[in-house]
């Protein structure tokens, strides 16, 4: 069912994996025509136009772009007991990892009265999106609000698409996970349109523009994303999700075929790939895949998935070469199934996140972990992280020098601003210790 792609019998450079690897065709750029418009109009009409767009693709509009207090209530009092408890562990497991990633502030001492301290402060106000399209994701209102709440951001807005559904409003799964969150200002607005609308605001409707815009979102969020970066931050521009699953004869056929099937669930541009020196484990892996996403309710979704260019096995020579085409792919999400699985973990260098063993797949991670699910896509591992609690603060320096030790240091400071043909730079720190000509 899987394409197959033998690298076996050779060394191929970097650059020939990187073209070899299945990867999904997301065209940003392509898309880019169609939603600058959007976003142009929600700069200039605000709330208005982002409705006006909300009827046309969501065929709803809103009786308004804040969810009632009462509406939000409502959706957590109605949503069954058993899926608010596995919310609330979700919560607290979530919470008390991105709780210890907040770095302490640290001061370093370069002479006598001389001191730089890093202090880490968390950006103001944030808009978190959570997609509405294909599923529901309460779990990522958890994955966008628990880190941004541990940084210490003292405004958070959720934004969803309204639903038809339900009454004009984002689904109520999604507002009761806001409410168990504590969240209580949530824009019924989804698309390139909520990006717009978080980057610019609206005053007239009472909308504050955010400082930052996070969350994951289908190919025209994400290039709304990339048009008002710089007028806010954005945490990445997420494509399609991706599972690698980097595997030895010694691990189950079974569960790997069904942690291959899950990640296509997401999306028929879903990626899913198996990384291993056996041909023995490839083909049942792949048997078992064809016996069993038939079952599963998602199943032509998970079969155009599958069956695409950016989903496939890779044959290689062994667990070496494994490891270094695991490497080059730099799958956000990345199962490790062979012996000795923690010390294979450690030699991996690029992913966004490392599953190690039998009994941590990679729904744990998309739900109660404790780590955080929005991660890196399309190779961007190589040189980015997901999403966490450093997302959400900013380090500044404090730089405090006596008198005593600015003179010490003057003369570096005059010799290198000279040699910049910068002189001011060296009056500025001459006119402390002389004047006219006369040292004080």
């Amino acid at each position: 069912m899987l394409n197959v792609i033998d690298l076996r019998g050779r060394t191929p450079s970097t650059s020939e994996l990187r073209r070899a690897l299945p990867r999904g065709g997301t065209d940003v750029n392509a898309v880019l025509p169609t939603v600058a418009p959007i976003v142009e109009a929600v700069r200039g009409r605000g709330a208005r136009a982002a409705l006006e767009y909300g009827e046309k693709f969501d065929g709803v509009v809103p009786a308004s772009v804040k969810v009632p207090a009462e509406v939000v209530e409502a959706a957590l009092a109605n949503l069954d007991a058993e899926v608010v408890t596995a919310l609330e562990e979700a919560i607290s497991r979530v919470r008390r990892v991105h709780a210890e990633q907040k770095p302490d502030s640290h001061t370093t001492t370069l002479a006598e009265g001389a001191t730089v301290t890093e202090v880490h402060l968390p950006i103001e106000r944030v808009g978190l999106y959570v997609p509405g399209g294909k599923a529901v994701y309460p779990s990522s209102v958890i994955m966008n609000v628990v880190p941004a709440q541990e940084a210490g951001c003292s405004s958070l807005v959720v934004a969803s698409p309204p639903q038809a559904d339900h009454g004009g409003w984002p689904h109520p799964t999604i507002l009761a996970a806001c409410r168990l969150l504590g969240v209580d200002e949530i824009w019924a607005v989804g698309g390139a349109q909520a990006v717009a609308l978080l980057a610019y605001g609206d005053d007239d409707a009472d909308l504050a523009p955010v400082d930052i815009v996070t969350g994951p979102g289908n190919i025209f969020v994400t290039a709304a994303k990339r048009l008002v970066q710089g007028v806010v931050g954005i945490d990445a521009e997420a494509g399609p999700s991706e599972i690698a699953i980097l595997a030895d004869d010694s691990a189950d056929p079974v569960y790997l075929a069904y942690d291959l099937i899950s990640q296509a669930e997401h999306d028929d541009l879903a990626a899913s790939v198996l990384i291993t020196a056996s041909a023995e484990l490839a083909e049942q892996v792949d048997a078992e895949i064809e016996a069993r996403y038939t079952v599963t309710r998602n199943a032509d979704r998970v079969a155009g998935a599958l069956k695409g260019q950016q989903s496939g096995i890779v044959l290689v020579d062994d667990l070496a070469q494994g490891i270094a085409v695991a490497d080059a792919y730099a799958a956000e999400h990345l199962e490790i199934h062979t012996d000795n699985a923690r010390a294979v973990a450690e030699q991996i260098r690029n992913a966004g996140a490392i599953f190690v063993g039998a009994y941590s797949p990679v729904p744990l991670g998309d739900y109660a972990a404790g780590s955080n699910h929005v991660l890196p896509t399309s190779g961007t591992a190589r040189f980015s992280s997901g999403l966490s609690t450093h997302t959400f603060l900013r380090e500044v320096n404090l730089i405090e020098y006596d008198r005593t030790a600015l003179k010490e240091i003057g003369p570096h400071i005059i010799a290198l601003a000279d040699a910049e043909d910068l002189p001011a730079h060296g009056e500025s720190i001459r006119a402390r210790f002389e004047v006219m000509g006369e040292e004080k």
